[in-house]
């Protein structure tokens, strides 16, 4: 599955036609037109090998956060392994900024994984007999930077991610939640271009889990850093995602944005996968409005067209009238009790009228 070719937002990471296959003679499986098209047991039959990821191509475009969603081994920590080759692709292309990643040398690797792409995963890493402030610092440590510099720059970050008064603290002194706090902060400060997390508060209590969530949004807002966040979890992934990419058996069977995701899903088994989540909280108002009538332009509250269904709903019960869908001071459409519950529902009001006004 491919993005859209008119897209010209700039590109990190492109991935075209990307193998993993763990077996004998694995790179003859992408190769033979006939064995790409088995299902894994099939494969597995017949060669004694498993594509763990199959033919996938995507972009990742500077500055979003693209999550990469999947059940038990639908090869989605394969793939992010991929991306800088901790795990070698069989086969297809793989570049960064343009440069070929499959070509690079060891030296190259190197400094890819140190500078360029920092890996956060669920389980932390943390050095148990260092300080909470020499582990922050131990990835500037392995660039070279001198001890002055590198302890200052760490101390930044503690403050980045709420660690003040713990800098002096060992691992096991800490929750869970502090360690995975050091572990984000230990990423951020090499100063990736791209910060890779694989499941990373997956082993974390659900209370604590939605605080570094609330955490990965408001670095994210105020850093612009390019992400890629691999999860299991639906609503994580709708929370923090500005596109998704959903694997099932190694291939992307969709890749959309949230409101793409829950609003038009791509076959049966998409539908299936969000079907427990309140549309309301995901779609945009942009799903619900109708061209307005020249009476209506003028009244009634104003909504952004990226506010939630929620939202309206909301605004709607309070006032009892219509909701305004503007933009740059230009009203696109109305929302009103029909459009929100065909939406609700899970009928969209007007759809192609609704396309075209926002475009």
């Amino acid at each position: 599955m491919n993005d859209s070719p008119q897209d010209t937002t700039e590109t990190v990471f492109s991935v075209r036609e990307l193998w993993k296959v763990f077996g004998p003679k694995a790179r003859r499986v992408p190769a033979d037109p006939e064995l790409r098209t088995l299902d894994a047991a099939e494969l597995r039959e017949r060669t004694g090998c498993t594509a763990a990821v199959r033919d996938v191509s995507f972009d990742v475009r500077k500055g979003e956060v693209f999550v990469v969603m999947g059940l038990s081994g639908s090869g989605k920590s394969t793939l992010v392994r991929c991306l800088t080759r901790l795990i070698e692709p069989t086969a297809g292309t793989l570049t960064i900024d343009g440069e070929d990643v499959l070509s690079m040398d060891t030296g190259r690797l190197r400094e890819l994984r140190r500078h360029r792409a920092a890996m956060v995963f669920q389980h932390f890493g943390l050095l148990p007999h260092r300080t909470v402030l020499d582990n922050i610092a131990y990835g500037l440590e392995i660039q070279g930077v001198g001890r002055r510099e590198r302890r200052e720059r760490a101390a930044g970050f503690v403050t980045k991610v709420g660690l003040e008064g713990l800098e002096d603290r060992r691992p096991s002194q800490l929750s869970g939640g502090q360690q995975q706090r050091v572990g984000l902060a230990r990423a951020l400060a090499v100063d990736p271009e791209v910060l890779l997390f694989d499941e990373p508060f997956s082993a974390l209590d659900p209370l604590i889990r939605r605080d570094m969530q609330e955490e990965v949004v408001r670095l994210h807002r105020e850093e612009g850093r390019t992400m890629v966040f691999i999860t299991h979890d639906l609503s994580e992934a709708l929370k923090l995602g500005d596109r998704i990419a959903l694997m099932r058996d190694g291939r992307i069977v969709q890749l959309g944005t949230p409101e793409e995701i829950v609003g038009a899903p791509a076959d049966d088994y998409v539908r299936d996968f969000v079907r427990d989540v309140p549309r309301e909280q995901v779609l945009t108002v942009r799903s619900a409005m109708r061209p307005a009538r020249a009476d209506e332009s003028e009244s009634g509250p104003a909504l952004a067209p990226g506010a939630t269904v929620h939202e309206a709903i909301d605004a709607v019960a309070r006032t009892g009238e219509h909701v305004r869908v503007v933009d740059g001071g230009r009203c696109l459409g109305v929302v009103d009790h029909a459009g929100l519950l065909g939406v609700v529902a899970g009928v969209e009001a007007a759809p192609a009228v609704t396309r075209k006004a926002v475009a």
